[in-house]
């Protein structure tokens, strides 16, 4: 799944967690995962037009967990 979410600049960002083309799920989880940290994931951020994609190291549940704002927060704290 990914998220999509707008700044107050007008940059929309399309966030999607690391690996997630690999076709066997359970690879793609053990992929993504941060290591050393059991409920840690890669997220991957990539604005429209210009500004430079971030990686980000979310919960597990951040998909449903993360508000817009909690979101866009961690993308900001990431791409200055």
């Amino acid at each position: 799944m990914e998220r999509v979410v707008s700044d107050r600049d007008g940059i929309t960002w399309t966030c999607i967690q690391a690996f997630t083309g690999l076709s066997d799920s359970a690879k793609h989880a053990e992929a993504a995962q941060v290591k050393g940290k059991e409920d840690s994931y890669w997220v991957v951020c990539t604005p429209n037009g210009g500004a430079q994609s971030v990686r980000l190291e979310l919960s597990g549940d951040w998909e449903t967990a993360y508000s817009d704002e909690a979101l866009l927060r961690e993308i900001e704290g990431q791409s200055r």
